[in-house]
């Protein structure tokens, strides 16, 4: 693992400590408080699964549009479409952890974010998947049929 990938695997965890930290260190009603948390809140836990599934969900390729004049299509509308579903998956994660804490009586906008920055450090450290050009698994060779057998 270089140290890029490392630091794009962390920044969602290391964007939740700050939103964490925000929250415990400013005042009430601060704008420097809520736009760590505005941030993380979404893109942060998103952003980590987007990341793990990215090889997986670029083997789905777009459609090129019918003319050909925009050469840079496909890449652009690949990483639009991750952005999107990052930002997508982050309100969803929210909403769903939020539900879960109001219904076990146990809500509070600091859980809320502890929650999701534990989650966010748990994607960081899930294996990413095969590359979409990797080798295809190779074929098992049959075996010829044995004597006296009925095929």
């Amino acid at each position: 693992m270089t140290g890029r990938s490392l630091a794009a695997r962390l920044l969602p965890p290391f964007a939740g400590c700050c939103a964490i930290a925000a929250t415990v260190l400013l005042p009430d009603g601060s704008p420097l408080r809520a736009l760590p948390v505005a941030v993380f809140l979404l893109a942060g836990p998103g952003a980590a699964v987007v990341h793990v599934c990215a090889p997986a969900l670029r083997r789905q390729r777009p459609a090129a549009p019918a003319e050909s004049w925009d050469t840079g299509f496909e890449r652009g509308s690949g990483r639009l479409e991750l952005l999107v579903l990052a930002v997508f998956l982050s309100v969803s994660a929210a909403v769903i952890c939020a539900t879960a804490l109001l219904a076990a009586d146990a809500f509070s906008g600091l859980r809320v974010l502890v929650v999701l920055t534990a989650l966010s450090a748990v994607a960081a450290c899930v294996p990413r998947p095969a590359a979409a050009g990797g080798r295809a698994p190779a074929a098992r060779a049959s075996s010829p049929p044995q004597k006296g057998s009925a095929t």
